[in-house]
């Protein structure tokens, strides 16, 4: 999140647009990580975001349990972190791939969210650890996040629902894509405001080009720190928009923000899936910026569309072929 400095004479059009409770939002977000730490070295960016994720947590639900473990790989072990509602069996398990632009996050960094999710559901939660760019390009990321799903789908019986926000929104695609056909797919994804690889001359990336909190170069940034020598942005891995087959998907739910470059990705993706023959929703949350689930407790509407999220993930995570009624309206664009 390079984002915008707070300085009001800067907003231009988004100052009337976003609401007053969501500007000191992104001015606190600017002040704990400001857009200048870009340019500082990759462990101080780091540090300067676990303090801002420390200022920002919520703290756990009551009745929220949690076990770090770790899964093994041929190669090297990934830490978890499972969430359970003490004295409840659950229903379904959530494999939860956290945001930071593939550079930044971790275990603790959206331990909160994991937990209410886990509280609004009663569903497990099992969020994930992937490996960090730039110490660990592409696939290091997406391999660590399949891995998890596989280890869930080979010790759990319960239905599965991807989930995942900015990056791990593009990690959770890139798996349920991966593994349409495993015995033990996923029954559901849900992606949230994810960077799934879309085109910069998109509805969106050109709208919202300079948004507040996510920009169109951030954006690029954050591509060019994951890729590998020789990246092709068209492996479906590292950009999921760019397979060429949409077809066998589990029910997908996108949602998005407003004033996000990122918006066009989440449309796009559902009407690839739809014209695959599949079930999927596209919710453009009105007002929001990228980021917004860190908005929760101060900004009405991004704790509305947090609730809708929550409330989604139940409907997936119920059966197969639970349907997803719109829970507000959205306008329709064509992609």
């Amino acid at each position: 999140m390079i984002g915008d400095p707070g300085d009001p004479a800067r907003r231009g059009k988004y100052a009337a647009l976003l609401d007053a409770e969501l500007w000191d939002y992104i001015d606190k977000i600017n002040s704990c990580y400001p857009p200048e730490i870009v340019a500082a070295p990759i462990a101080e960016q780091r540090a300067v975001y676990d303090r801002m994720c420390i200022a920002f947590h919520q703290g756990r639900p009551e009745g929220v349990t949690t076990s770090d473990s770790l899964v093994a790989t041929a190669a090297h072990a990934v830490p978890v972190r499972r969430y359970r509602m003490a004295g409840k069996g659950a229903t379904a398990i959530v494999v939860y791939y956290h945001g930071g632009g593939f550079v930044l996050g971790d275990l603790d960094s959206h331990d909160d969210i994991c937990a209410e999710i886990c509280a609004g559901t009663g569903f497990e939660v099992v969020s994930t650890d992937y490996r960090l760019a730039p110490e660990y390009l592409h696939p290091a990321s997406f391999n660590d996040a399949l891995a998890v799903f596989e280890w869930v789908a080979a010790t759990s019986t319960l239905p599965i629902v991807l989930c995942g926000e900015s990056a791990g929104g593009n990690l959770a695609a890139a798996v349920a894509q991966a593994t349409r056909h495993h015995p033990r797919h996923a029954s559901g994804q849900m992606l949230i405001y994810p960077d799934l690889g879309g085109h910069e001359t998109s509805r969106s990336h050109v709208e919202h080009a300079e948004a507040p909190l996510l920009t169109l170069a951030d954006i690029g940034f954050y591509r060019r720190i994951r890729s590998a020598p020789g990246q092709s942005a068209d492996d479906p891995t590292f950009s999921p928009l760019k397979d060429g087959d949409f077809s066998g998907l589990p029910s997908t739910v996108v949602v998005t923000a407003e004033c996000d470059p990122l918006s066009s990705d989440g449309e796009a993706y559902r009407d690839r899936i739809l014209a695959a023959g599949g079930r999927a929703w596209w919710r453009e949350e009105p007002r929001l910026v990228h980021s917004f689930l860190r908005a929760r407790p101060t900004v009405p509407c991004a704790a509305a569309a947090f609730a809708r999220i929550v409330g989604d993930i139940a409907r997936l995570g119920a059966s197969d072929e639970a349907p997803i009624p719109p829970l507000v309206e959205v306008e329709e664009r064509s992609a």
